[in-house]
């Protein structure tokens, strides 16, 4: 092996032959990063990841490329970006790099500058693309024209028509007195969701509104955008009124713009209090409700048809433990699908397999304390054509690795470690950043004798391996991709010079090969919507204009008493108020449902600044807010809900949304109480028309054990009359 490259050394050479390293058959770009063992708002946290700040970020990591013969050569320093020693204004940071259709280039993050001494000082993550990616050639970077210039925008990948699919904490609508969005567990600063850019015409849509964050997308072989979502649709711990500390500052906006008034309010109405919110849910019959995991979703590039991937959830996967509902009724339970043994708590860093395109591999992790590190695992029967209930969790690394997370200080066995960033090659390689660590992560501190040059140093020490399979079927690391990559690097945070000459993590590997660009999926509406739409004589076509020229969309569900079979959380004994039309799961207690009501996320939560301060902190938590943006469905019947419409004979829905904003929903009885509860938030598109069987609509089969229903749904027919009437259809 080659000794390790140090200090000024590393910024001279840019080529490194590293022979008895891994064998692999195509060059693997990746990236380098500081060791930052703090893991709440960093780098490599499983969210609020997006911050370009020094903390956050550090300075000093570069991006590589590892060719087939072993040798290395730094990218972004070959293409003069970047430095070593004290980091100023040419350093940088670097992360998320994806390939280019063709191989010919890639796109990644990367902010560039450090603070000067005593400097605070905002930085963003930008988007770049690099060519000269041959081993003679010399790298070019480009910054791609025509971003959110003012907001991180990080995790690109590239769309079929190269249109550009990133995240961003632009706020939704690009009101710049909601920066930044806060999340719905801490009000720490995340994305706003997917947005895509057409780099040539400077065309920005946002795909997903997500108030906690949407991480790490990629298209898959299928043509769908898949990624990571944060499911934390709860009521704002934060304010819970026996939240120890008191309300930690919040109270509510009268409504979003920038003129709102400060309310002496923290009212929430949607969904059921925390559940550790004893004094809220005092003399009710409720459980309460947490919600709080990381689960893999899909959407069409165009930003259409988002729900999980093949609407698997956490009956299938594991994820949050939510008990019933009602706590009077005891048909309700806790329950998951026995089907899949396998659980994980979360699904992070999602990769398809190239060698069978029904994989995707990821990572299950903790959500603090690892680095977003952990075991990794496939999720299979990934193709569109299968449904949840078919699909499964393998465990390919060793469960123990991630069980025995924790804050002991016992060291980890010598086999032993956690995984990130995993990858199959197309050759089938399996490859991923490893420690050895299973603890978590801490300062162990390394501090010189007057404390003035400190860094702070990381239990965990990523690189780069092959793995191995070993004969009981478990994978394990195996040979390193290089030598180790070291640096001599400091920079100012603020007043505090930090320094490290360390070896950097090595992170985010991807294969440099070009690949078939998949067919782009467009939304289809299905039989017994087009049937209704004959019968009233409304083109498809013009419904989607009419819908598209107001912003809006068109949500329709056949017949809401069907639930999923293996959903016994929430009442599964459902029959509409005043019509023959019910579904029974067994003989148990029988919920009328009359009304359905939508939510739209509002982002009116705010934080005063801490010690007594009565001085708003910038950004807003969104909080459902009964749909009121709306005004085009059919006026409310008496004693019906706040932004509702009527169930019809049938079961079915039709209703009228805002789009590209997070939306929930509820089905109440005939007294506006609620039975039946969305856990998530999705967003729809101008001129979409989403349909689906029912409200956590059947995999296979209902809590009857009947299919999907197929009904033409006669709520469709009831709003095409009205809108025609009115004349807003022809």
């Amino acid at each position: 092996m080659m000794k390790k490259l140090t200090g000024f050394s590393l910024l001279l050479l840019t080529q490194l032959t590293t022979p008895c390293l891994a064998a692999i058959n195509n060059p693997i770009v990746f990236v380098t990063q500081v060791p930052i063992p703090g893991d709440f708002c960093a780098l490599t946290s499983t969210f609020c990841n997006q911050q370009g700040d020094i903390d956050s970020s550090g300075r000093g990591g570069d991006l590589w490329i590892r060719y087939p013969d072993g040798s290395l050569k730094n990218l972004t320093q070959a293409a003069g970006l970047g430095q070593t020693a004290l980091q100023g204004n040419r350093s940088i940071a670097v992360r998320d790099p994806s390939v280019h259709w063709d191989g010919t280039k890639v796109i990644f993050s990367m902010v560039i500058g450090a603070p000067a001494h005593f400097q605070v000082k905002r930085f963003n993550w930008q988007l770049y693309e690099i060519t000269g990616l041959g081993k003679n050639d010399t790298p070019v970077i480009t910054k791609v024209a025509k971003q959110p210039a003012t907001y991180n925008n990080v995790s690109p990948t590239y769309g079929t028509d190269d249109s550009i699919i990133f995240a961003s904490d632009r706020p939704r609508g690009g009101a710049a007195h909601l920066y930044p969005q806060l999340d719905e567990y801490e009000e720490a600063p995340t994305v706003s969701g997917l947005w895509s850019l057409k780099p040539s015409t400077g065309a920005l849509t946002m795909l997903t509104h997500a108030p906690s964050g949407d991480f790490s997308p990629m298209v898959d072989s299928f043509g769908r955008v898949v990624f990571t979502r944060w499911d934390h649709l709860q009521q704002d711990q934060q304010a819970a009124a026996d939240r120890a500390g008191g309300d930690y500052g919040t109270f509510n906006y009268s409504n979003e713009s920038a003129t709102a008034k400060i309310l002496n309010s923290r009212t929430e109405v949607f969904p059921e209090p925390i559940r550790r919110d004893t004094i809220s849910l005092a003399g009710t019959n409720l459980t309460g409700h947490s919600f709080n995991q990381f689960f893999p979703w899909q959407i069409n590039e165009d930003g259409t048809e988002m729900e999980t991937v093949n609407h698997i959830g956490r009956h299938e996967l594991g994820g949050s433990f939510v008990d019933a509902v009602f706590t009077d009724d005891p048909d309700l339970t806790f329950q998951i699908n026995s089907l899949n043994q396998n659980k994980i708590s979360n699904f992070f860093q999602i990769k398809q397999d190239p060698t069978n395109p029904n994989f995707f591999i990821g990572i299950n992790a903790p959500e603090f304390g690892t680095h977003a590190s952990g075991q990794i695992v496939r999720l299979t029967n990934v193709d569109p054509v299968h449904n949840a209930d078919e699909m499964r969790i393998d465990y390919l690394t060793d469960v123990s690795t991630f069980s025995t997370v924790g804050d002991n200080e016992t060291p980890p066995p010598a086999d032993s470690g956690h995984y990130r960033d995993p990858a199959v090659l197309s050759d089938g390689t399996l490859i991923a950043a490893h420690t050895a660590e299973t603890r978590q992560d801490k300062d162990e501190g390394t501090t010189s004798a007057d404390n003035a040059n400190s860094f702070p140093k990381s239990r965990y020490t990523f690189r780069l391996r092959t793995l191995k399979q070993l004969p009981n079927g478990t994978w394990t690391a195996d040979q390193p991709l290089t030598a180790g990559i070291t640096k001599d690097i400091s920079y100012f945070s603020p007043d505090t010079l930090r320094h490290y000459s360390t070896e950097l993590w090595e992170l985010q590997p991807v294969e440099v090969k070009a690949r078939p660009r998949p067919a782009r999926r467009v939304a289809s509406l299905g039989a017994p919507e087009q049937q209704i739409l004959q019968q009233e004589g409304v083109s498809e076509a013009s419904l989607r204009q009419f819908l598209a020229s107001k912003g809006l969309a068109l949500a329709i569900m056949r017949n809401v008493t069907q639930r999923d079979h293996s959903d016994k959380q929430q009442p599964y004994n459902l029959a509409v108020a005043g019509s023959a039309t019910q579904t029974l799961g067994n003989a148990g207690k029988l919920y009328e449902v009359a009304h359905f009501q939508a939510f739209q996320a509002d982002q009116i939560r705010g934080l005063f600044g801490c010690c007594g301060s009565t001085t708003p902190k910038d950004g807003r938590r969104v909080l459902a807010e009964p749909l009121h943006s709306v005004t085009a469905n059919p006026p409310l019947s008496a004693g019906a809900p706040k932004g509702s419409v009527k169930i019809a004979s049938d079961g079915s829905v039709a209703m009228l949304l805002p789009t590209r904003r997070a939306l929930s929903w509820q089905i109440t009885d005939p007294a506006s109480k609620f039975v039946v509860r969305e856990r998530n938030w999705l967003t729809l598109q101008p001129g979409e028309i989403r349909t689906c069987p029912a409200c956590h609509a059947p995999n296979t089969a209902d809590q009857a054990g009947h299919p999907a229903v197929t009904n033409p749904p006669e709520a469709l027919r009831q709003l095409l009359v009205f809108l025609k009437a009115n004349g807003s259809l022809p």
